[in-house]
């Protein structure tokens, strides 16, 4: 029997899966054919699934990634920015827990004259989302219209929502079937995935905050920078200019793990009074943004503003402004108790002497979870009052009976649960151990 010998070019799905199957390359037609077709159902499950396995066993090239990043990114709504006056600078994180950031680094670059034109996501599993975040705010709308969110950057300078219904939807398709495939780990598929909703979405240059360690997506430093630099070749390719910075998630990000207790902590570092790692990272990330959009020579310098941007107030105020024109109560940058407040609240204690050696990001990421502050599945609600706030990091020293962490929630159970699943995440030994470096390394291509 001869093998059937497939076209080098074909837009026959079962020759495609063949050919990618056999380590063939895809053309970019190929691609397109795929992306297209699936996106419209008329390329079935079983079919898209069988090509998703061989690319994750075969790998593509950084020509096919390119080709695949480009295909989602219009294969539907593309966000037009150009009305915004100024360099619109985008930032992504790979994901965290704790990771508040955007909170902060959102109103310092803007206060510093960069335009934040930002759509964000949900959280789903042991990650928060930005967006659950804001809406823990009293009256805060995460939905505009188009014309309200362009309207909007060009008068206080930022505007931040939740992404478009119809922006991306091939990766939507995609990445539901990947997470049911075991295709997730891929680094062509991560990396187009995340691509192809920064893209579409508009802005002239991105910053990616590229996590890696026990609570991150990659968990060596090695892994983040091979997702890192493919990113950004991926920008390039696409004409945007586009940086990278590795940092650190092997353990929580700040203090705070939940909706309401991180935003308040974002408040509380734009007053000049964050956790240390918070206060490190956002100055690094904001100065990054405020260099690429044009408002300082160099990232350095751009660190120095949003400094500066701290200590004068600025950041603050762009903050409250921003909260106020998105239908927030503005007066929660002062008042917390406008905020959710949890019913119950449990201490996690030390039985011994000693000091911090180890707290695995991703257990506490998922007790957090089982607060009610995160999502198992898409459709579940957000307890924004429920979390996790931790009192001991890394290297700090506890005697028995010190309180680690507090537990929040509106059930009993829940808080329970995630007090027995977040001791199982604090190690404590008799020798201080250093706390990790939190700003690895910048990649450029």
């Amino acid at each position: 029997m001869v093998a059937k010998k497939t076209d080098p070019n074909s837009t026959d799905m079962v020759d495609i899966i063949v050919k990618k199957r056999d380590g063939g390359e895809l053309s970019k037609e190929e691609i397109q054919y795929f992306v297209n077709g699936y996106s419209a159902d008329e390329i079935p499950d079983y079919q898209a699934a069988a090509l998703l396995m061989a690319i994750y066993l075969n790998k593509m090239n950084e020509r096919e990634t390119v080709e695949l990043t480009q295909a989602m990114r219009f294969s539907g709504d593309t966000i037009d920015l150009s009305s915004i006056k100024g360099i619109k600078v985008d930032k992504h994180s790979t994901g965290g827990v704790g990771d508040k950031v955007t909170l902060v680094v959102a109103p310092i670059a803007a206060s510093c004259g960069v335009p934040i034109a930002k759509m964000s996501g949900r959280g789903l599993g042991f990650t928060g989302g930005t967006v659950d975040k804001m809406e823990s705010i009293p009256g805060f709308n995460t939905t505009l219209e188009p014309e309200e969110f362009v309207s909007q950057v060009n008068d206080i300078g930022i505007a931040v929502v939740g992404q478009s219904g119809h922006l991306t939807p091939a990766d939507k398709k995609i990445y539901a079937l990947r997470d049911v495939t075991g295709t997730i780990d891929n680094l062509s598929l991560i990396s187009s995935s995340i691509m192809s909703k920064k893209l579409a979405a508009g802005s002239d240059k991105i910053l990616l905050d590229v996590k890696c360690g026990e609570g991150a997506f990659m968990e060596n430093e090695e892994s983040a920078v091979k997702l890192a630099t493919i990113m950004c070749k991926i920008g390039k390719a696409a004409g945007k200019t586009t940086i990278a910075a590795i940092t650190d998630m092997s353990q929580p990000l700040g203090r705070a793990v939940g909706n309401a207790i991180e935003v308040i902590e974002a408040i509380e570092t734009l007053k000049g009074n964050g956790p240390s790692d918070i206060t490190e990272l956002a100055e690094q990330l904001a100065g990054i943004m405020i260099y690429l959009g044009g408002r300082a020579k160099t990232a350095e310098e751009g660190v120095l503003l949003a400094k500066q941007s701290i200590h004068s107030g600025a950041a603050l105020m762009k903050m409250k402004a921003f909260i106020e024109k998105q239908g927030g109560n503005p007066d929660v940058v002062e008042d917390y108790s406008m905020f959710p407040e949890a019913e119950f609240k449990a201490d996690l204690v030390a039985e011994t002497n000693g000091y911090v050696k180890k707290i695995n990001a991703r257990t506490v990421g998922l007790a957090s979870q089982h607060t009610g502050a995160g999502r198992a599945k898409k459709e579940d609600k957000i307890d924004y009052a429920s979390g996790i706030y931790i009192e001991k990091k890394i290297g700090d020293r506890v005697s028995a009976g010190d309180t680690l962490a507090s537990i929040y929630g509106n059930s009993r159970e829940k808080v329970d649960r995630a007090l027995g699943e977040a001791s199982e995440a604090f190690q404590i030994g008799n020798d201080r151990t250093e706390a990790p470096v939190l700003f690895k390394k910048i990649v450029e291509v």
